[in-house]
């Protein structure tokens, strides 16, 4: 029987029962549940609202039941709709009259929203490890390839040349302000909202910050209402995993097309791979493109979340109990990209002869023409000009950047003097690019360096 049937007079409908349940999905709140009522009951005890072998009698039964639960020795029934009442139910199984002192000044509604809370803070601190696996992998593979150099893209042209370890240390830094999010979200979340009652606390003499300290939480939330209304916290952590999806799958289009005959930059391992069912050639860097299509599901939650809180009146409404369903759907997806991402990118085989001849088009080393020019006191913008109409020539004529003669090269750039014809080495153009930030080799060793002691 539901432990609130006390009012009603017939029983719920079973398709009713059905499509009311979140036993099925919020299961996975069971050690959230039990680590709040166990602080909540000593809190109760405490405070002299139960006695004090009540609560000890109701600690170690939550302890029984966690074990049962984790042993899959433990019965789900959708006529008790979710984990808190299965627990409950448990208790009073066992404990009679006095299991049901558990529920003493709190309400469904803070107390779901106290294991959410616990379960987000948790899962935040997984995360940002596996993030910095993840970063780790990326520096690695910047580390063991240091001189690798590959034409850098705008408008996916080629542009100019930079070190591919440049490019993996890019991603490094989009991972890293990845976790910056979610610690900052982190703060958000860890506030305590138990003690809020339905929606306006209770009459009972709780106290509250006893909780809190017990449980780890910053600090308590400041009002009743807002405590059991709001999910602001659970979506802005699904907006943190939506902004890493989307920095992932920019990184799986860039290994989609260097995995291509076209770029031929690297070549993924074959256990990240699949293959055709027809052409027995082919070898499909599936798990970039997955990424590419769960982003797109991270992105689903994340408007499933906004849209389901956007016309609520205060304070709870049923809808926030769909909640769970975006949020754990966004959180075992990142997971999941998290866990197979860092060994994929260990595993990369680098093809770094194809990246330096691909490098190796001088006009892409035009932009160093200009800025020799501008060394020379040539104003930027005729510098520029006159870079641009020494590629046309070149172009018209049929010829590299490079194959031109110093005379032919002053038709257009008259300032042009027989070092200029020195600056089409692809070395050479990303050695001088030494500034703080830059792709310049000397730069790049050092933030390598950086993320090895940050990442340690």
């Amino acid at each position: 029987m539901a432990l609130w049937g006390g009012r009603f007079s017939s029983a719920t409908r079973d398709e009713v029962a059905l499509y009311s349940e979140s036993i099925s999905f919020d299961k996975r709140l069971y050690r959230h549940d039990i680590e709040g009522s166990k602080a909540h009951v000593k809190m109760l005890a405490a405070q002299g609202i139960i006695p004090e072998a009540t609560c000890e009698a109701i600690r170690a039964e939550l302890d029984n039941i966690r074990r049962r639960i984790e042993a899959g020795d433990f019965a789900y029934d959708i006529s008790m709709e979710d984990i808190h009442m299965h627990i409950e139910s448990a208790l009073i199984d066992v404990l009679g009259s006095e299991g049901a002192r558990v529920h003493s000044a709190r309400s469904r509604n803070d107390q779901v929203a106290l294991d959410i809370r616990l379960y987000l803070r948790d899962e935040i601190d997984f995360l940002i490890g596996e993030l910095r696996h993840f970063q780790r992998a990326l520096v690695a593979q910047a580390d063991a390839n240091p001189k690798a150099i590959l034409p850098g893209f705008t408008h996916l042209q080629h542009a100019q040349v930079v070190l591919f370890a440049h490019h993996m240390l890019a991603y490094v830094e989009m991972l890293d302000r990845d976790a910056e999010r979610l610690a900052d979200c982190r703060r958000r979340v860890n506030v305590m909202p138990l003690g809020s009652g339905a929606l306006a606390g209770t009459t009972l003499p709780i106290n509250r910050e006893m909780v809190c300290r017990e449980l780890g939480f910053d600090r308590v939330t400041r009002n009743s209402m807002d405590a059991v209304a709001d999910r602001d916290f659970a979506i802005e952590l699904v907006n943190a995993l939506a902004i890493f999806a989307m920095h992932t799958s920019r990184l799986s289009e860039d290994l989609i097309l260097w995995c291509s005959q076209e770029f031929n930059f690297v070549e993924l391992d074959d256990a990240f791979c699949t293959g055709s069912s027809l052409m027995p050639q082919k070898k499909n860097p599936d798990v970039c493109e997955l990424t590419r299509g769960k982003t797109a599901r991270v992105y689903g939650d994340l408007t499933a979340l906004l849209t389901m809180c956007k016309g609520l009146p205060l304070t709870y409404n049923r809808d926030l109990q769909e909640d769970k369903v975006a949020i754990f759907d966004a959180l075992d997806t990142v997971k999941m990209i998290l866990k197979v991402y860092p060994p994929m990118i260990e595993t990369m085989k680098i093809k770094a002869e194809n990246m330096r001849a691909a490098a190796s088009d001088p006009a892409l080393m035009a932009t160093d023409i200009a800025e020799k020019l501008v060394e020379l006191k040539v104003p930027f913008r005729t510098a520029h000009h006159r870079v641009g109409s020494f590629v046309k020539y070149c172009k018209e004529r049929g010829k590299r950047l490079d194959e031109v003669t110093l005379e032919e090269m002053r038709e257009t750039i008259p300032e042009a003097t027989a070092e200029f014809l020195t600056l089409f080495d692809p070395e050479q153009s990303v050695a001088k690019r030494d500034v703080t930030g830059a792709t310049g080799f000397r730069q790049v060793e050092k933030q390598i360096g950086y993320w090895k002691k940050v990442l340690a």
